[in-house]
């Protein structure tokens, strides 16, 4: 059996980022707070910062990142939600210059396989491959006939990306231009945009099969297609299409490489620093009050921690609501939650045999029903299980840790199953919550074992993270990853901007746009751009894309000796 947090006693990772919260290291005054050390918080940091503003960022965890950290535990080190990151090849994309921007070009990416995900339905495999003739063309090969389908379905994703730019210009427009905005996109937006990715692709073909596959990847939205936005899910698919990156060195390399560029204002992040609630004078925020008592005063704070922290337990819960904001959270609800099983084994992803391909497990094509069976049942077949291999994936994982390999495996769950035990202490929650914990293990475990049989026995320690994991170490009260459910209705909330309706009081991160690192970076941007104004954020966004991307950055440029 392999070594578990069953059998042992855990310890927090030694893989910290950041600088130790003590209220006796504060530099002020500050231009600027940031609470969340997420990837747009930390956008959002180091773009201020370019502009001269000195910001302070506050994380309450013990290592700054977000969901883009990295842990290391038992001689084994694991991404916790950077699995693999689109748009960052050698193609001059705005996410790639971004990273360059906000990193000063000191992070590398590593290309994994050409087959970047493999949807496997029952007992059918089908690959997406990188770049869009590729792609179209393994399809076909698999469902031919179906190429003016796969087509049409692109030019749809295409147009539904685009489409993220109106909102993007909604949210940085004052509020009264919002009926306008709305009408123009009514008439320039095909109605299609605003439906549900089923709904979308069903339009296009009644072969569920290939929806399925065309949907394989909606574990990275957190909602079913029958649920999803097509904008959304447009996003996500767009976003892989030229095939999927890794940042080498690890996840931990993201936040150690954009601190440096805050810090070059005068800013610092702090870890362990906990915010217990905003200071509010009159009908402004000026400030945040911390766990310990300290006061920490600001003409800007950014909050990067969710909507549903912010306005249920940050801000006072009366300006809140003269505000509008508790009304405004019951037309929207947290995304999914989830399991992790991190495994370690001790030889080479080489020696193994591992791919940089992501496996995406499906009990069959009804996405829909098998998850409603699940949420119904916790002991029923488990609808989806994703497949990671970091070690494989980074280049420089074997000079860091010889002879390891590392896998992640991550399915859906409900809070409420773990519920009973969340007001016990990380660790020390008792022989229940660990036996739940390993039975949900063993069964992650032969989905691996299904698809990689020269694995079994091979494991030689594994550990679950479950809802409440997310809960501790994130934040998020109902362990969503994805902040708030990606439905379209969603996508026509107009209070989901960056400049709140109390002054001095802004948003960030992936409830602002869209999820995951690409869309909570973005949103880094858009809030970034909201503090600074059009003139100076405009200016701002021009360095942006004309300073970024230095050769010296490329994936194509990686050699062992320059993490070193």
């Amino acid at each position: 059996m392999p070594t578990t947090t069953s059998s042992i006693s855990p310890k927090p990772s030694r893989l910290r980022i950041g600088r130790r919260y003590r209220a006796n290291r504060l530099s002020a005054p500050y231009d600027a707070i940031v609470i969340g050390s997420g990837i747009g918080g930390l956008s959002c940091a180091a773009l201020l910062s370019a502009e001269g503003k000195k910001v302070l960022v506050l994380e309450q965890h013990y290592t700054a990142g977000g969901f883009t950290h990295a842990y290391e535990r038992n001689g084994y080190e694991w991404d916790v939600g950077v699995h693999y990151i689109g748009d960052v090849g050698e193609y001059p994309t705005m996410i790639r210059k971004l990273f360059d921007f906000v990193s000063a070009g000191q992070l590398h990416w590593a290309a994994m396989d050409s087959t970047y995900d493999r949807i496997c339905i029952g007992d059918q495999q089908y690959d997406l491959c990188a770049g869009r003739e590729a792609f179209v063309d393994e399809l076909v090969r698999r469902f031919p006939g179906a190429r003016g389908v796969i087509e049409t379905y692109l030019q749809r994703v295409n147009r539904a990306a685009k489409a993220i730019r109106w909102s993007v210009m909604e949210k940085l427009l004052p509020r009264w231009y919002s009926p306008v905005i709305h009408l123009l996109k009514k008439v320039f937006h095909p109605s299609y945009i605003h439906k549900t990715t089923y709904g979308v692709l069903r339009e296009l073909t009644d072969d569920e099969q290939l929806i399925a596959v065309l949907c394989g990847q909606w574990g990275d939205l957190g909602v079913t297609p029958k649920t999803s936005s097509f904008m959304a899910h447009a996003l996500i698919v767009k976003h892989y299409l030229n095939g999927g990156y890794y940042p080498v060195g690890g996840a931990s390399k993201i936040a150690a490489a954009i601190i440096p560029q805050i810090q070059l204002s005068g800013g610092e992040v702090f870890t362990y620093a906990e915010v217990e609630s905003l200071l509010v004078s009159g009908k402004r925020v000026t400030g945040v009050q911390m766990r310990d008592g300290t006061k920490i005063t600001a003409p800007v704070v950014i909050s990067s921690t969710g909507v549903f922290n912010t306005f249920e337990k940050l801000l006072p819960h009366s300006v809140a609501r003269d505000c509008g904001y508790i009304a405004d959270l019951n037309r929207v609800q947290p995304s999914m939650a989830h399991l992790c099983l991190y495994i370690g084994i001790a030889k080479t992803a080489e020696e193994l045999k591992l791919p940089k391909t992501n496996y995406w497990i499906y009990l069959s094509a009804d996405y829909q029903g098998d998850v409603d069976n699940f949420a119904a049942d916790a002991n029923a077949e488990i609808p989806l299980v994703y497949i990671s291999f970091p070690s494989a994936k980074d280049p420089d994982f074997s000079r860091r840790y010889p002879g390891r390999a590392t896998i992640e495996i991550v399915a859906p769950a409900k809070y409420q199953w773990f519920e009973r035990w969340q007001a016990q202490l990380w660790g020390k929650r008792g022989d229940a919550y660990n036996a739940l914990k390993q039975a949900f293990s063993q069964r992650l475990l032969e989905h691996l074992y299904r698809h990689f049989p020269q694995l079994r026995g091979q494991v030689d320690f594994c550990e679950l993270s479950t809802p409440l994991s997310t809960n501790y170490f994130c934040g998020y009260s109902r362990g969503e990853i994805y902040g708030l459910e990606h439905n379209p209705g969603r996508f026509a909330q107009p209070w989901l901007r960056p400049k709140s309706r109390i002054k001095g009081l802004y948003l960030t991160g992936q409830d602002i746009l869209s999820c995951g690192v690409a869309g909570a970076m973005m949103s880094g941007v858009v809030t970034a751009q909201s503090v600074l104004g059009w003139r100076s954020g405009g200016a701002l966004l021009k360095r942006v894309l004309s300073e970024a991307g230095s050769p010296s950055a490329g994936p194509a440029s990686y050699n062992a000796e320059s993490t070193n």
